[in-house]
Formats: structure tokens, sequence, C-alpha cells
């Protein structure tokens, strides 16, 4: 591709380049924003937890019926898809995740959830929108209620999409596997956003190429033979045999791995025993594991049944007492790494550059955090996809730790309280912006 941006790019440029003293699409976000924000702390007051969004759900479709989107519910469980045709053109996905977390929140905001639920393993707790998929949702309709009004200015199908389960990795995978590309119109382009703790109000980053990691949990059960804690040697201690994976397992990211691929491994559960004189028979350990490429994911994988294995042999265990190994991850087993498309990331980079300004729009690394956003693309990899992320951290807070995000509430903390106004107006000009990027009429 040439250096600089693309002829498509230059052209919608051309369409959206307003006068200072003049431009629409900010005049009519921020002139909607009052309802916006009711919208948005509604949202927030009722949140529900993942495959559970039937509320979250039906205020989505609601929306998009009166824009006139040919709306569907229940796909994937509890996912919306909403569709405009306008004409030929080039079929646009934009998705919005809808699910809360079981997290009991402290924000101390007079519109707090105070909600309860019991996810669909049975576990009750506190539920919060401590991810800030209320600001998606938000971000959804506005952009819903743009592109209905742009009619003319644009040609093609618009599939806007209300996606459950994101926290737990299977809503996207429920989605697809429920014909997302088959009973609908298949995207040839893909965009998404998230609201960020690691940018300030206003500030969109993005990065192309390997932007979010592959998620695995590993649940790993190791066997020992218990007994009495006064008599070692009558047992096989299995908290000796864990802590002795626990060490190696080190190993595959230091000395098994390539430095210049990323990888974690990370023991974030150990659990074994019950009293002090008693050696117990099994320990449980859970991991997260987190790649980018394929060929990294492998190795690791392949390297925690290798050394697990290797150590309980080495610790005189049976061939019925192996360790077992578990991959769970929502029912979905695993959520793949997210990967922005080279030509559709530089055309939607220009477009932001152009109206934000280079200070707003900035590219950073890639993160080893999850987002099923990811099986939109890996479904078909010739689907173009982009998703970038918009600064929620409100500038007095941004400021007073001198823009340091790990002195702040990160994402999935009962503190995070972003300033949704900035995130909300934002990004919901950057996605109608990125949008008429794939669609806009061009000449």
């Amino acid at each position: 591709m040439r250096s600089g941006v693309s002829l498509l790019a230059a052209a919608v440029l051309a369409t959206l380049a307003w006068p200072a003293a003049a431009d629409p699409l900010a005049d009519q976000v921020k002139a909607d924003m009052p309802e916006l924000m009711t919208f948005y702390r509604d949202l927030h007051s009722h949140p529900e937890l993942s495959m559970q969004e039937t509320r979250s759900a039906g205020l989505l479709a609601a929306e998009a019926r009166k824009l006139g989107f040919e709306v569907t519910t229940g796909v994937g469980k509890t996912g919306v898809v909403a569709v405009m045709r306008n004409g030929p053109g080039p079929v646009l996905l934009i998705r919005a995740d809808m699910d809360a977390l079981p997290v009991i929140e402290q924000t101390g905001l007079p519109f707090a959830s105070t909600v309860r639920g019991t996810s669909l393993a049975g576990v009750e707790s506190g539920v919060m929108h401590a991810c800030g998929h209320d600001t998606h949702m938000t971000t959804w309709v506005e952009t819903a209620r743009r592109m209905a009004a742009m009619r003319k200015s644009w040609s093609g199908t618009l599939v806007m999409i209300g996606q459950p389960g994101e926290e737990t990795g299977a809503g996207a995978k429920a989605m697809l596997d429920d014909g997302l590309y088959t009973r609908f119109p298949k995207p040839a382009y893909a965009l998404a956003f998230h609201d960020s703790a690691s940018l300030p109000a206003g500030v969109i980053g993005y990065k192309a190429g390997w932007t979010l990691a592959n998620v695995d949990s590993v649940d790993l059960l190791v066997k020992g033979i218990g007994g009495h804690g006064a008599y070692p040697q009558a047992t096989k201690d299995p908290i000796v045999l864990a802590s002795r994976i626990v060490m190696a397992l080190q190993t595959l990211v230091s000395r098994e791995n390539d430095p210049q691929s990323p990888a974690v491994v990370t023991v974030g559960s150990f659990h074994a025993g019950a009293k002090h004189n008693i050696i117990s028979d099994e320990a449980k350990l859970q991991l997260t594991v987190r790649s980018y490429t394929d060929e990294t994911r492998k190795l690791l994988l392949d390297g925690i049944a290798r050394i697990a294995r290797g150590e309980a042999i080495a610790a005189g265990m049976p061939d019925d007492k192996m360790p077992e190994i578990t991959l769970n991850f929502g029912g979905a087993v695993y959520t793949p790494a997210t990967f922005n498309t080279e030509k559709l990331t530089a055309n939607t980079a220009a477009l932001l550059t152009r109206r934000f300004g280079a200070a707003r729009v900035q590219t950073g690394p890639a993160s080893m955090a999850g987002e099923d956003f990811s099986r939109y693309h890996r479904a078909d990899e010739a689907i173009e996809s982009m998703i970038f992320w918009v600064g929620g951290v409100p500038k007095a807070k941004w400021d007073a730790v001198g823009g340091d995000p790990a002195k702040l509430p990160s994402l999935h903390s009962p503190y995070w309280a972003p300033d949704a106004e900035a995130v909300i107006q934002t990004a919901s000009e950057a996605m109608v912006t990125a949008a008429m990027g794939v669609l806009g009429r061009k000449g």
C-alpha cells in the first residue's frame, strides 16, 4: 500500500472536511448527549451478567426498530442483529458488547448499580458495568441514529449487533454458531471500540496488527496420595508436586518461547489441603495463558501438559495419578487473539486524525487482555477488522497522577467510573466517521 492516505480514505475525508465553525456530525452528537446520558445512566443502573442481557438487548432492539432497521433478537441466546440495507456497496458490521461483571460497585455515583445476580455457573454476586459496556451500547444507539439520518450520504448494508457474553468469551462464538454470517448479510468489514482506563478521556488509541491476546484458561488437577502429616514417607504430596509444576512453568516463557513473541503464563489460583497435619490427595491450579500467534499458543499449552506430566513422573506418581488438564473459558474454550487489519486500520486512523487532530489519536502498544471481537475476523480472515480505544479517565484524575494509569482504577475495578460523556461523545463521532470511511458515497 502507498504511504499516506489511500484514495478511498481521501475521498471520504473530503466528505467529512467541514469548516471548524460548521461540523454537522459533532453538533448533532452534542445535541443528542442529554438523552444519551439518560440512556447510559439507565443501563449503568441495570447491569446484566453474561448471556443474561435480555433487558439491555430489548432496549437496543427497540431503538433500532424506531430507526427503520430490520431487527432480530435472540441470536446466540440474547444477541441483537439490526440490519439497514441502503443500496449497493459493502457490508459493514458494528459491534457493541452488552454484559456486565460480577462486581459490587463502589464508585459512589448517584446512579450506581445495586443489582445482584446469579451467573450461569450458579455464583450469586453484585453486578456492575465495571468494563464500560454501558458506554459501548449507548454509542451503538447514537451511531445507529446518525447513520440512519445520513442515509443519503452512504451506500451499502449496515449490520449492527448487540453481543452478549464478551466477559466470558462465549458471546461472539454463540452468535456466529447461531448463523450470524449465514442468516444475515456477511460483512466485508467489522468495527468495534472499547473504553480505556489507560487513556485520558476523549483520546483515541489504536494499533495495527496483533492488538489483543489469545486467552486460555487452564484448570490443572494435581493428584497425590494423601495421609498423615507426621508420616510423609507414606504419601505422595500433591502440594510439593504442584509447587514444582508452578516453578517449572516459568521456564516456558523465560527459556522456551522466542522473546520477540510475547507470552504470559500466570498461576492465579492454588488450592490444596484442609488441615495442618493432613497431606491432601490433590491440589488444584488455575492458570491464565496469553499469547498472540497460534504457534506461541500451541507451544505454551503443549508445554504446560508436558511439564505437569514430567514433574509427576519425577515425583514417582503412578500412571493413574497423572495430572488432569482442562481448558475452560466460558464454554468457548478460549478467546482468539485480535488482529487489526492493516488497510482498514490505516484508513480509519487517517480519518480519525483528520477529525480529532493528532494529539487525540494515538497509536499504542498491544495488550495482553482478551476480546472476543477477534472471532468476527478469525471466522473469515478476508474480513477487514478494527477495534480501537476511547479514553475514559476523567481529566482531573489523569492530571492528579501525572498521567500514570497504574495509580488509577482499572477496567473491572469496582471503582471504575469513566467520564462517560466524553467517552460516548468521542466514540459516537469516531464510529460514524469510521463507518462512513467504509460506506460513504465516493465522488
